[in-house]
């Protein structure tokens, strides 16, 4: 049987829509080849001195792993080079990276969030990369600035993620249904291994952190019981699946779907929306599960529509099969009246 390529697989489809253009499969190579060099590293980071912590604290608060700064370096490099682009912006990174004067720029505006779940990367747990793909609305020879960023995730031309696990796998959308590819390393090369994926409607997975408990308010922790309960919609309890990286949580559930929950909650003052992010982290992996037939929530709003008004700003997330994802928005206007 033939096997489809990413780059075969963009090439197909670049007649059904605008965006694809031979400069967006210029720019999806040299992300796809970035992440190549990340799963190398990824596949022997016990051999070689990529483990543990750089001393550094990132624009999180959060202390930097060397894989962490490993990948942002390496996905920087890559896509300042491609000649597409005229902003990139990093969880990594306080403010946005510039393409530099010298080197050619384009009108696409690359978010990343380097590797997703690097907390777990030194106990051999799945890890990843999510990418959002935005176009500047006004073409310029100059480098993008801030407000020309702050899209809503509606306005997205192509998000997805890899995930570096017992294989690495690549998993997209331009806005035309959702396809995975997995990394076939005989040849190098992503081929086509789980075409127009679609997540069930309701799901039969539940993964929340349930050691914030004492940290939610009531609404939420209706929510969790309601996932936990024989009486819920399904007719039986949900099982508990919590790896604890966003990325493969949410891939285990868009396949065999089910619900991931980050609410806000009150332990830490400084983060009272919750920990993940919506530019980098929310928004991409929202507009994934749209096209897959799922939804994505901060428990009131779609996240898709949701206006950031900073670059790192943060969102309570609710994400996964589609009914799931409304019965978390109807418990909470429930105990909004």
């Amino acid at each position: 049987m033939r096997q489809v390529t990413v780059t075969e697989h963009l090439l197909l489809h670049q007649k059904e829509s605008p965006m694809a253009t031979g400069r967006f499969t210029s720019m999806f190579n040299e992300l796809i080849l970035a992440a190549k060099i990340i799963s190398r590293e990824v596949n022997k980071a016990g051999l070689v001195d990529v483990l543990g912590l750089t001393g550094e604290t990132n624009v999180q608060g959060e202390a930097v792993r060397k894989l962490d700064e490993y990948a942002n370096s390496v996905l920087i490099h890559r896509m300042q080079r491609a000649g597409v682009l005229c902003a990139i912006a990093s969880e990594e990174n306080a403010d946005l990276v510039e393409i530099p004067d010298h080197l050619p720029k384009g009108d696409y505006i690359l978010i990343i969030d380097p590797l997703d779940g690097s907390t777990n990367i030194d106990a051999n747990v799945n890890v990843g990369t999510i990418f959002s793909i935005l176009r500047r609305k006004e073409k310029s020879e100059c480098s993008a600035r801030l407000c020309e960023v702050l899209q809503k995730g509606a306005e997205q031309v192509a998000a997805g993620y890899f995930l570096y696990g017992t294989s690495t796998m690549m998993v997209y959308t331009t806005g035309r249904g959702v396809n995975g590819f997995t990394l076939d390393p005989s040849v190098g090369e992503f081929l086509l291994s789980h075409p127009d994926i679609k997540t069930p409607e309701r799901g039969k997975i539940y993964s929340i952190n349930e050691a914030y408990w004492s940290y939610w308010d009531e609404p939420t922790r209706e929510i969790v019981e309601y996932f936990k309960s024989p009486k819920n919609e399904r007719g039986a309890p949900y099982s508990g699946r919590y790896i604890g990286s966003l990325v493969a949580d949410f891939h285990r559930n868009l396949l065999y779907g089910g619900i991931f929950l980050y609410p806000a909650d009150s332990q830490d003052p400084k983060k009272p929306h919750g920990k993940l992010r919506l530019m980098c982290e929310a928004s991409p992996l929202a507009f994934v599960a749209r096209q897959a037939g799922g939804a994505a929530s901060d428990g009131v709003r779609d996240i898709l529509d949701i206006e950031p008004t900073e670059l790192h700003e943060r969102v309570p997330l609710f994400i996964g099969s589609r009914k799931d994802v409304e019965k978390v928005e109807e418990i909470y206007r429930k105990h909004k009246k």
